[in-house]
């Protein structure tokens, strides 16, 4: 199936998605001019299949493939068009040439779905399903994907980043993206005239991959201490061994345990998954500072963000702070060079688009205007993100129409 966007309506080429579309002509918070939504359903996996352009205006649609259980199809779809605005804006903030778009296969827990086997069979599908769509969308890695899964997703398409190395990619993004946002955190404290992240204490909601690179980087730089908790028992006796005899108290929680949120700290940051400052998180957060490298941390932007004003804390929009996982592997076809200055400088103080600055803009410009710093982020990021590609503008515009007139919905292979 195809949805496209005219007019801010939403459109759909087959009746199952009937009821999701008259929902989202009465509630169209998470629906902001999409380009185009694609819909399959695997041959030989029988796992859903979906991707989703946003804005194609700075060049094809790019953003990473989350793996994920979803209660209703309305939480995946919700959770597709929030995330693909997020990249669009992302990749405008960053100063990249590409558009916002994200995947997402919705993870089957009546399948083996941790079976190498199986992953390779619903990857390399996944791949071809990116081919058939004629490069509108480029996909990467994102929570519930791995570097393997990544090798499987390149079997099938050339419409891919974050290959692995061995592969000619670029690999786990999760370093650079842990050192920018800890570079984030560095502005934040900046414009808030307290000084370095030396001596601070960092409460953490979330102790994956990029956690785990953030607290290396945080106790490179001084900090005093690090709380962290994570629902996963095992990676939390992982990181005890790890960061032994380092500053990192390390907690064991439940799915709705809300204890880390209640930690005193000088920075909190959400690294999980998205929604999770809402109303019965934020009254319960004891610091002045959020910024994480979870996506879509609001729950509702508008309102939660009124409610962390009201608090007096300092939000760091995530988009602006977790970028360099995709500027790590958008542009690996370009091949790579060792301390690559096209990355580095987005890790720096020179460059005028560098996280630590554009974090800076964003906070002093909520500031000035007396707007809130998600507001001023989402008028700077759509202001970049109406530039148009240099080469060729439009381009993933005119694929989606192809697709359309060619009659992709229809084909037999869907």
């Amino acid at each position: 199936m195809v949805r496209r966007a005219e007019s801010g309506q939403l459109e759909t080429s087959h009746p199952l998605l009937d009821p999701v579309r008259e929902l989202f002509e009465r509630d169209t918070r998470d629906f902001l001019d999409h380009e185009g939504v694609f819909f399959e359903v695997g041959a030989d996996s029988g796992a859903l299949l979906t991707a989703f352009v946003h804005r194609t205006r700075r060049g094809q649609a790019a953003g990473g493939l989350r793996h994920w259980p979803y209660p209703t199809l309305e939480a995946l779809i919700r959770d597709g068009l929030r995330l693909a605005v997020g990249m669009t804006r992302k990749n405008a903030m960053a100063g990249l040439w590409w558009g916002g778009g994200k995947g997402i296969i919705a993870r089957r827990d009546d399948t083996d779905w941790r079976d190498r086997a199986y992953r390779d069979l619903v990857y390399a599908e996944y791949g071809r399903f990116v081919s058939s769509l004629g490069g509108c969308y480029v996909t990467a890695e994102d929570a519930g994907t791995t570097p393997p899964d990544m090798r499987a997703v390149f079997s099938g398409t050339r419409h891919t980043t974050c290959i692995p190395a061995e592969q000619g990619g670029s690999g786990n993004p999760s370093g650079p993206t842990a050192v920018g946002v800890v570079c984030a955190m560095e502005a934040a404290l900046d414009v808030a005239n307290q000084g370095t992240l030396a001596g601070k204490r960092i409460a953490m909601q979330g102790a994956g991959n990029v956690a785990t690179f953030m607290m290396s980087a945080l106790l490179e730089r001084g900090v005093a201490s690090i709380i962290a908790s994570d629902i996963n028992e095992s990676r939390i006796a992982e990181l005890r061994s790890r960061f032994e005899g380092a500053p990192v108290e390390l907690r064991v929680c439940e799915p709705d345990d809300l204890t880390i949120f209640e930690t005193p700290c000088d920075i909190f940051a959400p690294n999980a998954l998205g929604g999770v400052l809402n109303p019965g998180t934020i009254e319960r957060l004891q610091t002045g500072i959020v910024c994480g490298a979870a996506n879509n941390q609001l729950l509702d932007d508008k309102r939660d963000m009124e409610a962390l004003v009201r608090r007096g804390i300092v939000y760091v929009p995530d988009f602006v702070a977790n970028r360099m996982g995709i500027v790590n592997c958008a542009n690996e076809a370009y091949g790579h060079v060792p301390g690559d200055p096209a990355i580095a400088r987005h890790l720096g103080r020179d460059w005028e688009q560098s996280v630590f600055n554009m974090t800076r803009r964003v906070l002093l410009r909520a500031q000035q205007a007396g707007t809130t710093t998600a507001e001023a982020a989402n008028a700077l990021a759509d202001e970049l993100g109406a530039e148009l590609h240099p080469v060729w503008p439009l381009r993933g515009q005119q694929i989606i129409e192809g697709l359309v007139e060619t009659g992709w919905a229809s084909s037999e292979q869907r």
